[in-house]
């Protein structure tokens, strides 16, 4: 029987580049196994550097891409698609999977990839679609996706350090002790950056039914 989910595929960019890429790969991978919890297919890697996954809510298909991506960067960059819409289960013995759901996350990965050589563009790396007939709205869920992906590829090291450690909810004193820098200067840096925002609006993301 064919249902409804939320489909993710992702993709490493600039891969063939990298000095390690066994090391690359289990890197990302620790990454898939730890938004493993509450899907309905684990993200695993398919194809070279593609993984694919589904979960129940298109939520928490960009809250797992976001805690992939989080986790990685800044020194993996990858991109996704995300998308909604019924999924057939083709062959359950190889649990080969097909539908308007997985069509659905292709070309929101392949708008993702088009998107990122666009003048002005170059940071997006999360892209939704549904089938247009049920799901979340894109535009409505893209606007809030191009906007922190912005904001997001504008960090530099530093930055991304005290973002990751406000998402696993550490003071921002632990993080000033962690970065030997005075809590006033987190303050000001997550205030100039808009890390509280970023942590926000993920949360937000994340609720999307």
């Amino acid at each position: 029987m064919a249902a409804p989910r939320a489909t993710l595929i992702g993709d490493i960019v600039g891969s063939r580049h990298a000095a390690d890429r066994r090391a690359l790969h289990r890197e990302v991978r620790a990454a898939l196994d730890a938004v493993a919890a509450g899907a309905l297919d684990a993200p695993v890697f398919t194809v070279g550097d593609e993984f694919q996954g589904s979960y129940p809510t298109v939520g928490a298909a960009l809250a797992a891409a976001w805690a992939i991506r989080l986790a990685v960067a800044p020194g993996i960059d990858v991109r996704f698609g995300i998308g909604w819409g019924e999924v057939s289960v083709l062959d359950a013995a190889t649990r080969i999977q097909d539908g308007p759901g997985w069509w659905a996350a292709r070309a929101a990965i392949e708008s993702t990839a088009e998107t990122q050589r666009q003048p002005g563009l170059a940071q997006v790396r999360i892209t939704y679609r549904n089938d247009a007939r049920t799901g979340p709205p894109t535009d409505l869920v893209n606007a809030a996706l191009m906007c922190r992906d912005h904001m997001f590829g504008s960090l530099d090291e530093r930055s991304i350090r005290i973002l990751r450690g406000l998402v696993a909810h550490r003071s921002k004193k632990q993080l000033a002790a962690a970065e030997q820098i005075s809590p006033s200067a987190v303050s000001q840096r997550a205030g100039r950056d808009g890390l509280d925002l970023i942590v926000l609006a993920s949360q937000y993301l994340s609720e999307i039914a």
